[in-house]
């Protein structure tokens, strides 16, 4: 079972469904890796940057999944109008219950996989962050895929070393 359900018929491409496959393993690690820790170990901080896990599951949200699918790739005003600048992203308000963060990042996958189905993968961009990024550096659903692939990846490997020191639980025990 993935984490964003069954991926569409509706999917353009060969290329991209094996695209979305990885990307889903990286969304089933970075939930896995969390999979029964205490909430108030979810906020806990344990690496100097002062970052925690649900602080780092929200900027996978908003800044990963929202940012490059919703605002980037399908030009979504209402998204854009809406982006946050900085750092908020990383910070969750101590009212917010962890189970919120987690099902935002699951519903940001999910309509983040709606605009990929919906999308050729050499389509050009709709949308594109001049003001943080400069002149484009990726131009296609394909980059964006890449990209997100690569981003989700390193969090959850982040997240591994975190959950680690939390508790000792590894994700991955090569021996």
């Amino acid at each position: 079972m993935t984490v964003t359900g069954n991926l569409s018929e509706s999917t353009p491409s060969g290329e991209v469904r094996a695209l979305l496959r990885v990307l889903d393993g990286q969304r089933r690690h970075v939930l896995g890796i969390l999979d029964e820790l205490d909430p108030k170990d979810l906020r806990r901080s344990v690496l100097p940057s002062g970052w925690h896990c649900l602080g780092l599951v929200q900027h996978l949200a908003l800044d990963v999944e929202r940012f490059w699918f919703r605002a980037v790739v399908a030009g979504d005003e209402e998204v854009i109008r809406d982006l946050t600048s900085g750092d908020e992203a990383w910070r969750v308000a101590p009212d917010v219950p962890a189970g919120e963060v987690l099902d935002l990042y699951r519903r940001e996958a999910e309509l983040a996989d709606a605009v990929i189905a919906a999308t050729p993968v050499d389509a050009p961009l709709a949308w594109w962050p001049h003001d943080l990024f400069g002149e484009p550096h990726l131009h296609t659903l394909r980059d964006v895929l890449l990209h997100v692939i690569t981003e989700s990846a390193c969090h959850a490997g982040h997240l591994d070393a975190a959950r680690e020191l939390i508790d000792g639980r590894r994700w991955l025990v090569l021996t």
